[in-house]
């Protein structure tokens, strides 16, 4: 679950619906200077069930008592997370071998990027353990991948590289915009035609709904998103209030356009 503030209102914005939002950057993604991927399909449905392990935490999320609201996803510990991350490729499965793949690829793409686990003994096990499991579970699915025609081409390392790079561009700009962006945001490391590229993501006049992107990646001169999220008014002490209001509390509609940069955007 992550988190934004309208009207003083904390509105709450789960996990898969986060990577709804990654799912419709992936479909606009692409143009002459930015590049395309493949196979399309497979990796749009990658990025959009890219957060599928979260679904049964979402539907049972747990009480952070310093906050009075459900824990973000950042609160989560290691081994809860860990274990949400490990069934994620077998809900992701039966959508097809590459979603998995890239799916499992994205959460181990995390725990190597963001390292503060290493802080623990503990959390160091829990994680090196998941870490070993899901490779051994990518390989499997690249050496079977290798083996079918259809998908021999986009199993070699650059292209699953690429794709996983281009799943994690996405989340982080989904992140970005269903959060609210106040100001510039820098996006790194994003495949291109000519290498990689570096992102910037700005609001328009200060308006989180209309936002700049530089360069521009889209293939339509603008690109709209819409997403959702619940609207709790209060904080909580106890758990199973909070998750009986958060079931009922009111839901909101919210949308973002995004645009290519101009020299007046401010």
């Amino acid at each position: 679950m992550l988190y934004r503030t309208i009207d003083e209102n904390r509105i709450c914005i789960t996990q898969p619906t986060h990577a709804w939002v990654a799912g419709q950057l992936a479909q606009a993604w692409g143009n002459a200077a930015i590049g395309s991927f493949a196979p399309h399909a497979a990796v749009c449905l990658g990025a959009e069930q890219h957060d599928i392990g979260w679904i049964p935490w979402e539907s049972t999320p747990t009480l952070n008592p310093e906050t009075g609201y459900p824990h973000s996803f950042m609160e989560v510990a290691p081994e809860v997370h860990t274990k949400l991350w490990a069934g994620a490729k077998q809900l992701a499965l039966p959508m097809g071998r590459y979603v998995a793949l890239l799916v499992s690829l994205h959460g181990t793409g995390l725990y190597e990027r963001f390292t503060h686990w290493k802080q623990s003994p503990t959390s160091t096990q829990i994680v090196e353990a998941f870490l070993q499991n899901e490779k051994e579970f990518q390989q499997h699915l690249i050496d079977r991948l290798k083996q079918d025609p259809a998908y021999q081409a986009y199993v070699t390392p650059e292209v699953i590289t690429r794709n996983q790079k281009l799943v994690a561009t996405w989340d982080a700009l989904s992140l970005a915009i269903c959060m609210g962006v106040t100001k510039e945001k820098q996006f790194e490391q994003v495949p291109s035609v000519i290498g990689e590229a570096t992102l910037v993501l700005t609001p328009i006049q200060n308006d989180p709904t209309r936002l700049s992107l530089k360069p521009w990646c889209f293939q339509t001169e603008e690109v709209t998103v819409v997403f959702e999220g619940r609207i709790l008014k209060e904080k909580f002490q106890d758990e199973r209030v909070m998750r009986d209001r958060l079931t009922t509390a009111p839901w909101i509609t919210l949308i973002a356009t995004l645009y290519p940069s101009s020299d007046t955007d401010e």
